[in-house]
């Protein structure tokens, strides 16, 4: 069991090379090299402006890339939409922004990948039993007072976060890519999203994370990835860095511009 467990985290699931973009005159993202095991989380950090949020716009196909290859289940693909990529199992979680506020759990959780019959109607019966099994048992919702009929704007932020988590369960999404998903949360709140983060390796899911807060990404990543100006300048696992030095190194490139690479 341990040399297969071994295996499973060994696997590539997604590569970037050499991957450039650039709006304009301005170059966001410069030769970017990047891999994500399955069954891995990994936190993308560094200051505003240093090209996270670009990079990850860019696997999930919100922006293409100028240049470069993505790779993903040893394909090379080229990613044009947000729609292709879920198709291919790559899921995006954004604070406020994963799902509408005005309308029903069960038609968030399947909005735009609609059950429907042969002649494409909506199976709205079949959908609403599907959305309880989610709440029940993706997301963990015991609780009578959120239902299938809930609107999301009567959620807290955490289990607004949750049902997100819960829907690229559902659609056993290979890669989830969260930015800024505990952004204005309460400390509570906050550790009921990271426990999902965490729960995703026990289904052998990956994930890409970005947050501001060391704390928070050293809690539930496997490895960092710093980014500053369009570039990754530093890169490592949590068995070879500790939370204080990792807090040391952004303050260093902060501070400098660069960081020392040990010898």
């Amino acid at each position: 069991m341990a040399g297969l467990f071994f295996y499973i985290m060994s696997e590539e699931l997604l590569k970037l090379e050499n991957i450039y973009k650039s709006f304009g005159n301005v170059k966001v993202l410069k030769d970017v090299n990047m891999k994500i095991k399955k069954g891995e989380v990994v936190a993308l950090i560094g200051d505003n402006g240093a090209g996270k949020s670009t990079l990850i716009k860019v696997i999930t196909g919100v922006h293409r890339p100028n240049s470069g290859k993505i790779i993903f289940k040893d394909k090379e693909v080229k990613i044009k939409s947000v729609s292709q990529s879920r198709k291919m199992g790559i899921e995006a979680v954004y604070q406020e922004r994963a799902l509408c506020d005005q309308q029903e759990l069960y038609r968030n959780i399947f909005a735009g990948r609609e059950i429907t019959n042969t002649f494409g109607f909506l199976k709205i019966k079949e959908q609403r039993k599907e959305a309880e099994r989610i709440l029940r048992d993706y997301i963990g919702f015991t609780s009578k007072a959120i239902t299938v009929d809930s609107t999301v704007m009567g959620l807290s932020g955490g289990e607004k976060q949750g049902v997100a988590f819960g829907r690229s369960l559902y659609f056993n999404s290979d890669l989830i890519v969260l930015d800024e998903p505990t952004m204005g949360l309460s400390i509570q709140e906050t550790e009921k999203v990271l426990n999902f983060v965490r729960g995703l390796k026990d289904e052998n899911k990956s994930a890409i994370f970005i947050d501001h807060n060391i704390i928070h990404v050293y809690g539930a990543a496997d490895r960092f990835i710093i980014l500053d100006r369009g570039e990754i300048v530093g890169e490592f696992h949590k068995d070879e860095i500790t939370r204080e030095d990792l807090v040391k190194k952004m303050i260093e490139l902060h501070e400098s511009g660069k960081i020392k690479v040990e010898k």
